[in-house]
Formats: C-alpha cells, structure tokens, sequence
C-alpha cells in the first residue's frame, strides 16, 4: 500500500476532489456517460489516481489549559497578532507576492510584520529601544540567510522566533544604555500589567504572550519555545496564575488578550524603514566579514613570526653561579727595590721610538 506524506499528498487530495466533481457532473447526464468518464478516469492513461486510503489520526495530547480567547470579540486586537492573520490565529501567511526581487520581497515581509512584532517585544521587554531593536537585528538576520528564510514555511515565524531569543537575551543587563529605566506607561493599569509581565520568569512570560497574546494554539506554542507540549501548558498555567494573582481581573483569558492588546497599541512603537534595516545588515556582515579576515591575517602573522623567531635546537640553561672556597686570596704587589727603580727610571728616560729601540744597546 502506498502512502502519500507532503506535497505529493495534497496534490493527490486536489486530483481527488477534482475527480469526483467530475464524476458528480457526470452523474447528471446519462449513465452510460457516467460510465464511460469513470473509467477512462480510473484508467492506466492521464487519467486521475484513485482515492488514497485514509491515513490514522493522530492521537491528541490533551492538556487542559482553559478556553481560548473569544477574539472576535476583541477591539485593537490587531496591535498583536498580524495583519493578514484572522483575530483567533497569531500565525499570519504573507501573501504570495508576484515575481519581484529578493529586496522587493524582504520589504514586502518587513512592512507585513514588523510592525506586531515590536509591540510582541515590548510585551517582553517593557523597554522601547530594546523591542525595536530586537525587531530590526531578527530582520537582519533574516537579510542575511535571506535564501534560508524565503524558502520557510512561516517566515514571520522565523523572524519572530529571533526576535524573542534576542529580546529576552540575559546579556542586555550588563549594556550601559539598556540600565537606566524607561518611562512607565502613563495610565496605571497598563504600568501594572507591564510590571506582573516583566516579574515572569523569561520562559512564562514568552508563552504566555505568545499564546495569550500572539494567539498560537498549544502546540505551536510549545515548538516555539522548545518545549514540550505539557511543559509549555504546565509554563502558561503558572503565568496565568501569577498575573491573576497580582490582577483578579484577568483571570478570564479573553480580558487577558483584551489587556495585553491595549497596553500593546497604547505605546507609539516604531521600526526603521526596510531599506535602513537591510542597510544595516549588509554594513554590518561586511564589518564581520572583513574582522574574520583581519583575524586571519594577524593569527597568520603571528604563527609566522612565531616560526622565525623560536629556536631551532636544545639549548641548555646556563647553571646558577656558587660561591668556590678554598683558594688563597690574591697577594697584591710589593714596594720595588733599589734595581727595579733604576730600571724603571731608564726605561722612562730614553726614546720611546726610533732605532734606538730596534738596536739593543749595552749598558
């Protein structure tokens, strides 16, 4: 028996439907017409493959995590989940764009989803600059494996899965322009909310935004933050219960949304124009790209100068001077006699160049 998985399944799915709307249409007419089309499609010719057998579900993993949020309902609730996504779906599908240029199609995406993602990481971070600066270097990651990220299946997914590991990053805390604290929100309830978001453990606080906020069903969830689908339900319980703690009011998930939405648009978060963030990234691949090679080159310079400069043989340690005992100290000079003097004096007298001094003469 043959099973079809992928795209070659929903192409089998398409042919099927489209052979038995015909079979239907034929249906209508006369039987022996009926009959023919049947078997001319069921034939060994062009014709369309028989229906594929049913593949076994799936068995659920249930976990109980309470209702979703009724966001049909919702106002703003667009500041969160993506445009071209329905209120219920957090995971948005950019539309399919016609021929264009990679950059053409990496504005396209930018403009698409930019705009969510900022307030998602201000949800997580509590600061402005940091949310938009999250956005814009996920969006420069993106530029560069731009290939890798065009061929995905949810490239907003991609981008926003960067963003959150950037946003959430625990290196930021030792960055001087990230210490001093920004302005709260100016109404109360929405500095309240941020503060019982920011209080989270880094992990609830991604899941609960993601699920709460975003509006990406449990597995979805738990794939995002690499988990399993219990821990990721067992980390949004908790989070539930420590914002309800802090906030009775939003123990119903769908004031939650509600909430997380309005203090999500109440804030003016904007991101860089596409051209500015794909400038970036393209400046800043170059810089790396040329410190590697400046890397290189002095690792290089340095193993060379290291190879001329060392030794070429065992050269023994020159041993610590000791101290000899036992040899007579050194007797200085005594007074001359009365022949040495008179010699000394000749010597002195006469020339001391000349042929005097190549004849000997005698005393």
């Amino acid at each position: 028996m043959t099973r079809h998985r992928g795209r070659r399944r929903e192409a089998c799915a398409e042919d099927t439907t489209a052979w038995r709307a015909r079979r239907e249409q034929a249906g209508a007419g006369t039987g022996a017409g009926a009959e023919t089309e049947s078997e001319s499609d069921t034939g060994t010719g062009t014709g369309t493959p028989p229906t594929p057998p049913d593949e076994p579900a799936p068995v659920p993993v249930v976990v109980t995590v309470g209702p979703r949020p009724a966001n049909a309902s919702v106002e703003a609730a667009d500041s969160l989940v993506l445009p071209a996504a329905p209120l219920g779906e957090g995971r948005g599908t950019a539309p399919e764009p016609a021929a264009s240029t990679p950059a053409q199609a990496f504005d396209a995406l930018y403009a698409f989803g930019a705009p969510a993602l900022v307030r998602q990481a201000y949800l997580l971070t509590g600061r402005r600059e940091l949310a938009r600066e999250s956005v814009e270097r996920a969006f420069q990651r993106a530029w560069e494996r731009w290939p890798e990220v065009a061929r995905d299946r949810d490239p907003v997914g991609w981008v926003r899965a960067a963003a959150y590991e950037y946003a959430l990053s625990p290196w930021h805390r030792f960055r001087l322009r990230h210490r001093p604290p920004e302005p709260p929100p100016a109404d109360p309830s929405h500095r309240t909310l941020l503060d019982a978001l920011l209080r989270l453990p880094p992990p609830h606080r991604r899941t609960l935004v993601l699920y709460d906020g975003v509006g990406l069903d449990l597995p979805e969830t738990a794939a995002e933050t690499e988990a399993s689908t219990p821990a990721a339900a067992n980390r949004l319980l908790r989070a539930r219960e420590a914002v309800a703690g802090r906030l009775p009011e939003l123990a119903d998930p769908q004031v939650l949304h509600r909430r997380l939405a309005e203090l999500a648009s109440a804030e003016r978060l904007r991101a860089a124009g596409p051209s500015t963030v794909r400038a970036g990234s393209e400046r800043r691949a170059r810089f790396l790209t040329r410190a590697a090679i400046a890397f290189t080159v002095a690792f290089i310079g340095t193993t060379a100068l290291t190879l001329r400069s060392a030794p070429t043989h065992y050269e023994p340690p020159v041993a610590p001077g000791e101290t000899v005992r036992g040899v007579p100290p050194r007797v200085a000079p005594g007074p001359l006699s009365d022949r040495q003097l008179k010699l000394r004096q000749k010597l002195r007298d006469q020339l001391q160049d000349g042929p005097e001094r190549l004849v000997p003469v005698a005393g």
